[in-house]
C-alpha cells in the first residue's frame, strides 16, 4: 500500500486494494462504488487499472459520515414516521388541487 521509498506514507493515488483495505471491505465493493459513480476514480489509460485519489476517498468518507448523521437525526425527529415528510414515496400519485 505504500509507494517505494516513501516509508509509511501513502501516495496520492490508491489502488482498489488500497481503498478496500482502508474501508475494510473487499475489492469488489470498491469496484462497485466506482462503477456506480458514487466514488470518484480515474483509469490509467483507456483500459488500465482504476486509481482513487487519496483526498477524494477522504472526502467520500466524510460525506458518508454526514449522510449517517442526517439519517440518525431524521430518525430521532418528531415527524420521522410521516411518509410525506420523509421523502419516501407511497407508490401512488395524488391529484393536484
Amino acid at each position: 500500500m505504500t509507494s517505494p521509498g516513501s516509508g509509511d506514507e501513502i501516495g496520492r493515488f490508491l489502488t482498489l486494494a488500497d481503498a478496500a483495505e482502508i474501508l475494510a471491505v473487499d475489492v469488489a465493493a470498491v469496484d462497485e462504488l466506482i462503477r456506480s459513480g458514487e466514488l470518484p476514480a480515474i483509469r490509467v489509460g483507456s483500459t488500465g487499472p482504476w486509481r482513487i485519489e487519496r483526498v477524494q476517498l477522504e472526502v467520500w468518507i466524510e460525506l458518508q459520515y454526514e449522510e449517517t448523521r442526517k439519517h440518525a437525526a431524521w430518525n430521532q425527529g418528531e415527524f420521522s414516521n410521516i411518509v410525506e415528510l420523509s421523502g419516501a414515496r407511497s407508490g401512488r400519485l395524488r391529484p393536484v388541487d
